[in-house]
């Protein structure tokens, strides 16, 4: 819409057109969305928030095709293969447990009646015992052999041949010299066999024990 040109202008100009026209906004409007915003916010409970539901695509529904509905004739097929012999209806499955319990019950009766007159025919036996075997004493082990023989004198032992030993070691010169023939194997005896071992190469026996190679080198030194 033009505007009138105002008085007192020449009127050969052609008039100048808005470009712009600036009106004041309308805050009612706004503030009366903002009440419907708040009361449609009011009733959805705390945590949850309107969710657009999908929509479907386009072409879907025609996709989807209804299944044909199944026969009368086809459900009454079962049946009748039932009834004609190729399964076990559940009058044949009753009669088949009952045919089954009757013959476990005949059997047991049968079984019941039999055993006791087996078990009068039979002779009692007694019931054997456990025989103990008789304790056999373990012998003792043999004593280990002397490694100096059989006849072998150390310190600590007493009797005939301990005498018999220092006389003969009282006619070595200088081994026993004053030696005691008490018949006593002690500390003074066991010193004047190892000088005679040291003094005469023997190595056959212990230091200071009158074992057999030092037997047979002192009975040779002093005769019979």
């Amino acid at each position: 819409m033009s505007t009138p040109p105002a008085p007192g202008r020449p009127q050969g100009r052609r008039p100048l057109e808005p470009t712009r026209v600036v009106r004041r906004r309308r805050t009612e409007a706004l503030a009366q969305l903002m009440r419907e915003h708040e009361e449609a916010m009011a009733g959805i409970p705390e945590g949850y928030e309107f969710v657009d539901l999908p929509r479907p695509a386009p072409g879907a529904e025609d996709a989807t095709q209804e299944l044909p509905p199944v026969s009368r004739r086809r459900r009454a097929e079962p049946t009748q293969r039932t009834r004609s012999g190729f399964g076990f209806g559940p009058n044949l499955r009753r009669a088949a447990i009952g045919v089954a319990v009757g013959a476990a019950a005949l059997v047991g009766f049968a079984a019941a009646l039999l055993v006791p007159d087996r078990a009068e025919g039979e002779e009692v036996r007694p019931a054997p015992q456990a025989v103990v075997p008789a304790t056999v004493p373990t012998p003792s082990p043999p004593a280990p052999a002397d490694p100096d023989g059989a006849g072998t004198l150390r310190e600590g032992d007493s009797g005939a041949e301990v005498a018999e030993l220092q006389q003969r070691l009282l006619r070595i010169p200088d081994v026993y010299t004053g030696g005691a023939t008490s018949g006593s194997y002690d500390t003074a005896l066991t010193e004047a066999v190892a000088r005679f071992q040291l003094w005469y190469g023997i190595r056959g026996d212990e230091s200071g024990v009158y074992g057999d190679d030092t037997r047979k080198d002192l009975e040779s030194r002093t005769g019979s």
